[in-house]
């Protein structure tokens, strides 16, 4: 009966070091930071978290955030640029993106158009309204041409919610699973979103962590957070593992 009161601990004390290997921090490409002065506000509050590297994972959406490498990589020079000029050589950034699995996905892929992290993992995501069509065939192209898929936000689709037996199939299939941080947080997602990522971290199924943060007022919600001890010790070994493969 006492585990109503358990004892809750702030999520931001235990980020210290980890990786962020999904974010909107580059400059006026997306639905992230819209200015310079936006993405270095963000990279100052991280900072206070010990949050110092990051691999930078703006949209790849078509006909929506049209980004190819080379707007993806100008606006990685632009904010290092700023970075130097600001003096804030603990910083680390590296272009990459988060890639809609769409109709011109495979294309992209076929035509090297892709950004993979680490040169060996790409981050993928799907609409929020359904699955994509094409996906199974997406996720076997993306191992043809010798990636790893990582599944961005598994936890924020909803019409998989109520099929939770279909993330084990997608984890059967040798795809990686990335949680959002704001996922833990009622407030972000909703009280859904938070119980599918518990479960989803409960079962062993959360291979990476990312914050996926566009703008400063999701920054401060995951300063805000706060998880129980059981949940946070499930999630540390995640972070380690964030660290350990992307660092």
């Amino acid at each position: 009966m006492f585990h109503f009161f358990q004892k809750k601990y702030f999520l931001a004390d235990y980020l210290h070091g980890l990786v962020d290997i999904h974010n909107h921090i580059l400059p006026g490409i997306d639905d992230g930071a819209g200015t310079i002065k936006d993405s270095i506000d963000l990279l100052n509050g991280f900072s206070e978290l010990g949050i110092t590297t990051f691999v930078c994972t703006p949209h790849i959406m078509h006909n929506h955030y049209d980004n190819t490498p080379s707007t993806i990589h100008a606006a990685h020079k632009l904010l290092e640029n700023e970075i130097i000029s600001k003096q804030m050589a603990n910083i680390s950034l590296e272009p990459a993106a988060e890639h809609m699995v769409d109709d011109n996905f495979e294309n992209l892929l076929e035509r090297g158009q892709v950004m993979a992290l680490k040169k060996e993992y790409l981050l993928i995501e799907m609409s929020y309204l359904q699955p994509s069509l094409n996906f199974n065939e997406a996720i076997d192209k993306i191992a043809l041409h010798n990636y790893f898929p990582i599944f961005a936000h598994p936890e924020r689709y909803i019409y998989y919610h109520r099929k939770y037996k279909i993330y084990p199939s997608l984890k059967r299939q040798g795809i990686l699973f990335q949680l959002n941080l704001q996922s833990l947080s009622p407030l972000a997602y909703g009280k859904e979103v938070q119980k599918t990522a518990l479960k989803l971290l409960s079962d062993g199924l959360i291979d990476y962590v990312g914050s996926d943060v566009h703008n400063i007022r999701q920054l401060s919600l995951i300063k805000e957070t706060k998880i129980s001890r059981s949940n946070l010790n499930l999630l540390l070994p995640i972070i380690e593992n964030t660290i350990q493969t992307f660092y």
